[in-house]
């Protein structure tokens, strides 16, 4: 019998890699999808880098209707929720996105981190 494989950790050699992997994981965005592109029928209007203290860089395309949430190979699709606030959400089953102006928060309660924007693709 083998031992099951070993997940990298955060911030070791495996870098942005592990960092994705274990964002994915914490907030159960794996396995929506493994792609490295947005399907065609997609288009999404913007695309956002952001920098998450201690976790890395996350991607963000979106368009009116939905986004990709994108950390190094894996990707999560997140469709807008209806919301009166001066914030824009999209929502995953447990995960929550929100967007207030140049910060990007993730929210899986009771977990819950924010990121700065640093640059628009």
């Amino acid at each position: 019998m083998t031992a099951p494989p070993q997940l990298p950790r955060c911030g070791t050699g495996a870098g942005l890699a592990a960092a994705a992997l274990g964002l994915g994981l914490a907030f159960g965005l794996m396995p929506t999808t493994l792609r490295a592109q947005a399907p065609w029928w997609e288009q999404y209007e913007q695309k956002e880098r952001y920098l998450c203290p201690g976790r890395g860089v996350l991607q963000l395309e979106r368009n009116a209707d939905q986004a990709a949430l994108i950390s190094g190979r894996h990707r999560s699709t997140l469709f807008r929720e209806a919301y009166e606030g001066p914030d824009v959400r999209y929502r995953d089953g447990r995960l929550l996105l929100i967007l207030r102006g140049d910060e990007l928060t993730l929210e899986d309660l009771p977990q819950r981190f924010t990121c700065l924007r640093t640059e628009q693709v």
